[in-house]
């Protein structure tokens, strides 16, 4: 089967290059721009001379260009990890962020509804938000996001399920990786370089690796487990914490023990958007479903900072 992967040169589209290296089917790598030089170098470290370092330019607001490179590869499955992430950025720019993660979705779910493929969608923990949850967040509860990036998401996912095509939409939350830019990899330098160091410890959820999500997406995908079990689920690793925790833990890991790390409140850091309280994920139906583990998020820390 060939399977088109948008967004792969983000967090997690470069987990997806690492872990489908010498998977039975094809995957084919889309993304606007190239790799970097420093990119490639930690996909060899973190996978082998077999993983795809190659980039196909597609411009997934494009209708008429996604339906072309379909038909042209003999696309069956697309894992679309594109998206526009910038929470803050996206109370600016609501048309981009509307374009980026509710109409290109959109395009991609038509084009795999054309040829009857499926469309493996991520999605977020911030389509929740606005209701005061104290339990794990189900996947048949209503969305209600506390700003345009949530509810840009919550769209793209509305629009997949009103296309007829067949998906699985993946909600994940508090993604970071050896790539790109992300909160674990920005506390390694804070906790390095600053003496102290204020993180809010009143919003909770759990930090997922991306190789983690990248492992079980592709475990998904090579079962075939998921015909004819479409819908959505909801995958993060396992546990809970606070942002705070999450930064004492990091620098705990990077032996970084002069900075003094202080919990604070939301409101004591000014922002354009509500994030959610509490957005842990309730992961029972995904595990389920498809018989996966999901490792400690503490242990997938180890070892993202071990790589970096």
């Amino acid at each position: 089967m060939n399977i088109l992967v948008t967004g792969a040169n983000g967090q997690l589209g470069s987990g997806m290059r690492i872990v489908s290296a010498g998977s039975a089917d094809r995957y084919v790598f889309t993304d606007v721009s190239e790799l970097g030089e420093e990119q490639i170098a930690m996909l060899r470290k973190l996978g082998s001379d077999a993983v795809d370092v190659s980039t196909h330019r597609l411009d997934i607001t494009d209708a008429g260009a996604i339906r072309a490179f379909v038909r042209d590869w003999k696309i069956s499955a697309v894992v679309n990890c594109a998206a526009f992430t910038d929470v803050e950025g996206a109370e600016d720019r609501k048309e981009l962020a509307e374009l980026l993660n509710a109409q290109a979705p959109g395009n991609l779910a038509s084009a795999m509804a054309e040829v009857g493929g499926t469309l493996f969608h991520i999605s977020t923990d911030y389509v929740f938000g606005a209701d005061p949850y104290n339990t794990p967040c189900r996947e048949d509860q209503t969305g209600r996001p506390t700003g345009v990036y949530g509810l840009t998401k919550l769209h793209g996912e509305q629009m997949i399920a009103s296309s007829g095509c067949r998906y699985v939409i993946i909600r994940t939350a508090w993604l970071y990786s050896e790539f790109g830019k992300n909160f674990l990899k920005t506390m390694l330098n804070l906790t390095a370089s600053r003496p102290s160091l204020n993180v809010v410890f009143d919003q909770t959820g759990t930090p997922t690796y991306a190789m983690d999500l990248a492992r079980a997406i592709l475990a998904v995908i090579s079962s075939r487990a998921y015909e004819g079990r479409e819908g959505i689920y909801h995958y993060s690793d396992e546990g809970v914490c606070s942002w705070y925790d999450f930064t004492k833990f990091i620098a705990r890991c990077a032996g970084h023990d002069n900075c003094d790390i202080r919990p604070c409140h939301s409101d004591e850091f000014p922002s354009k958007v509500i994030r959610p309280a509490y957005s842990v994920l309730d992961k029972t139906k995904i595990k389920k479903t498809f018989g996966l583990s999901i490792p400690y998020w503490m242990d997938s820390v180890r070892k993202c900072i071990s790589n970096l």
